[in-house]
């Protein structure tokens, strides 16, 4: 039976670096997903105007047809600083969006990442998921996002992944989907290159005897 699938994310591309292969195999798979982002993910930047935002969401959107993404939802909340804002106000417009959407599963941040939006993401959709009497959500997990969650403090929860989803025949889309988002990429030997992250999907394989894997953390399961 296909599934309802919901990628929460603090920035726009933050989908395709923590997740991009398993929702392209999701996609493949027959379910539906959805994205929903939280923070504009420009306007920290010094100098960033609307063109810069305009440039995001046409690299979004490209992101999201080669993906097979259904919708996109932006909440245009202000980048890097969602721990100024009142929590309740950041989950009762996540809850919203669920409430639209009826998701089973959701992926989102780590909560233990470097940046501090990933982190009020993590804590947002733990809170508007928790499992209430028929809450559709039975599933939510946690990826990775480089130049975040590896970069993290010691003192921060460490990402130790314990669900990793085969995307061998799904690498080259992921791989696609962030030349899209050519203008948040970084040349190697950066965390966040196409080097690397080709790098990370093989190693995450490799360790479990595929070609290419996306690691994450399993936060709920409900069977």
């Amino acid at each position: 039976m296909s599934k309802v699938v919901l990628v929460v994310a603090a920035h726009a591309d933050d989908e395709v670096l923590g997740c991009g292969g398993t929702i392209a195999r999701h996609v493949a798979e027959g379910d539906t997903v959805h994205t929903v982002f939280l923070a504009d993910g420009v306007s920290s930047r010094q100098g960033a105007d609307l063109d810069d935002l305009s440039q995001r969401l046409a690299a979004t959107e490209q992101a999201r047809q080669i993906l097979g993404i259904t919708s996109n939802t932006f909440l245009g909340l202000p980048d890097n600083r969602l721990d100024g804002m009142p929590l309740i106000e950041i989950v009762q417009a996540l809850e919203q969006v669920i409430g639209k959407i009826n998701p089973q599963v959701v992926y989102t941040h780590h909560y233990g990442d470097l940046n501090v939006d990933h982190r009020i993401a993590h804590q947002a959709v733990m809170t508007a998921c928790r499992p209430m009497p028929k809450s559709t959500v039975k599933e939510i997990y946690a990826f990775e996002v480089m130049s975040s969650t590896e970069w993290a403090s010691v003192g921060l929860r460490p990402f130790l992944p314990n669900l990793f989803v085969d995307i061998s025949g799904y690498l080259a889309t992921k791989l696609k989907a962030l030349q899209a988002y050519a203008l948040e990429m970084r040349p190697a030997p950066h965390s966040r290159s196409l080097a690397h992250l080709t790098s990370l999907a093989w190693h995450r394989g490799h360790g479990m005897g595929v070609d290419a894997a996306e690691a994450f953390m399993v936060m709920r399961v409900v069977r």
